[in-house]
Formats: C-alpha cells, sequence, structure tokens
C-alpha cells in the first residue's frame, strides 16, 4: 500500500489496518517514497543473530589477543604508572 502524508493524517486509521493485515506502507511526500512502515511481525523475523553480525570476529585474526584478560589489564594501565 502507499500512502501519502495527507493519507496518514486524515485516514491513519485505514494505514493501521493495511498494517495490522500484514501489509508494508509505503510513505509518499511530494510523489517520493520517504519511509516504508512494516509489520513488528515482520520486522522481528528479519533480525539478525548477534553471532552473524559481522563486527563479531572482526579482531578473531589478531595475534596479540591470545588473551583477552591481559590485553583489557594492559589498555586500563595508567599512562602515568611507571614515573
Amino acid at each position: 500500500m502507499k500512502a501519502s502524508i495527507v493519507d496518514l493524517r486524515y485516514r491513519m486509521k485505514d494505514v493501521l489496518r493495511a498494517i495490522d493485515r500484514g501489509d508494508t506502507v509505503t510513505v509518499l511526500y511530494r510523489g517520493k517514497e520517504k519511509a516504508k512502515l512494516v509489520p513488528i511481525a515482520d520486522a522481528r523475523k528479519r533480525r539478525m543473530k548477534v553471532e552473524d553480525h559481522p563486527f563479531c570476529g572482526m579482531w578473531s585474526n589478531r595475534e596479540d589477543l591470545g588473551d583477552p584478560g591481559a590485553y583489557v589489564r594492559k589498555i586500563r594501565r595508567p599512562r602515568l604508572r611507571g614515573l
């Protein structure tokens, strides 16, 4: 379904009914697509697991992180400790 800003303002009940039916509503502003309203159930299906996210394991090939605890202690050490 496509809905303009005027439709959202005056016919929001109809837009919400379309979303309840599982339709995706495309919001138009001056004839151009600006946003998509997706039912929550569909949005949850597309969620990615944390393990599958590209940022997990981005440092897996670093050799200096063999012991993560030691690495964290090293970077948290005060800078002026040796003075």
